[in-house]
This record gives C-alpha cells, structure tokens and sequence, in this order.
C-alpha cells in the first residue's frame, strides 16, 4: 500500500481537506495501517485528481485562508477497491523500546524498570485509545481492526508485567553502577 492507497481510503468515509488527511495519516486512526508523510500526500492529492479519482472544491473561510476540500469520485471508489486486491506487503514493525531491552545487561536496573513502567504507561493510553475509536465506529470491520490491535498492545503489557522483573534482573546492579562511578 502507498500514501496514494491511504488517501482514497479517508476519502472513502467521506470529505476531507488535506490538512485533515494528514493529521489522521500521521497522527490519527489510519497512522497504524502505512507511514504516510507530510510531503507525500500532497504531490498524492494533486496526481489523484489529475486522474479523476478525487475532486477539490475551494471554500472560504472568514478571516482565513480558503480551504480545498476533496471528494473521491465514483471511479476513485473503484480504484480503492480494486487496490485491495493487490498482493499486501509486509507489516512493519520497528521500535526503539525492543533495542533498548536488547541491550539491558549493559545498563542500570532503575533505568531498565523505569523504561519498562513508560512503556506500560504509553501502552495504556493506546488502550485508551482504542476504547475511545471502539465507542466512534460502528462497522464491522472497523470494529474488528479496534478489538485486533487493542489485543496486541494488551498481549504486550501483559508480557511486560509478567517478564518484566527478568529483564531487569539481567541488567546491572545500581550499586555496581555507583561503585565504578567512585
């Protein structure tokens, strides 16, 4: 899938500036399906309505300045379908947390504990998150998506509090910390 995929899929669900678009490509509900920047999706905007897949319309807006609200037409519907039956690539998952935690025999107890109580700390507010999308969506697929990444990030808290204290058992002794220090 690319930004171009992304974008018909907002506009699948309905209207939308491209300010609006970007915010939920990069920050919003569809940030977890493909990385989607800035500088992607307005080169992607102007290509899909040079081939009839979206219309723009030009509001304005008092004391600011006009807004370009797109539309995906009937033939960009087709086309957003028809690009759900091509071969998928593989999910992508990269994380600064997971190379921390490689490294935890070479760092202090305290840091690793505290790092471990963030990360549980963020995962709960993506739970949350999650509540919140669950109780907005009413589709079945929607729905499905929510329940689905809502189980990975609870299968990951989970794992951290139940194995948690042997990832911190393999890191160093603060005290051994504080003695090479002296």
């Amino acid at each position: 899938m690319n930004v171009r995929t992304i974008c018909l899929a907002i506009l699948y669900d309905g209207d939308a500036t491209g300010y609006e678009i970007r915010k939920l490509s990069v920050e919003g509900e569809y940030s977890y399906f493909i990385d989607a920047s800035y500088g992607a999706i307005y080169p992607s905007l102007a290509r899909l309505e040079q081939e009839k897949l979206v219309t723009a319309r030009v509001e304005q807006q008092d004391g600011k300045p006009a807004k370009k609200i797109y539309s995906i037409t009937p033939a960009g519907r087709a086309a957003f379908i028809q690009s759900m039956f091509e071969k998928l690539g593989e999910d992508e998952f990269r994380s600064e947390f997971l190379l921390f935690l490689r490294f935890a025999s070479e760092l202090p107890q305290s840091l690793v504990e505290q790092r471990l109580n963030e990360r549980i700390v963020e995962i709960d507010a993506t739970l949350a998150d999650f509540d919140r999308l669950k109780q907005q969506h009413n589709h079945p697929g929607d729905a499905w998506v929510i329940d689905y990444g809502r189980t990975c990030m609870q299968a990951a808290r989970d794992y951290i509090e139940a194995h948690g204290d042997e990832l911190i058992a393999l890191a160093r002794s603060d005290r051994d910390d504080a003695a090479a220090a002296e």
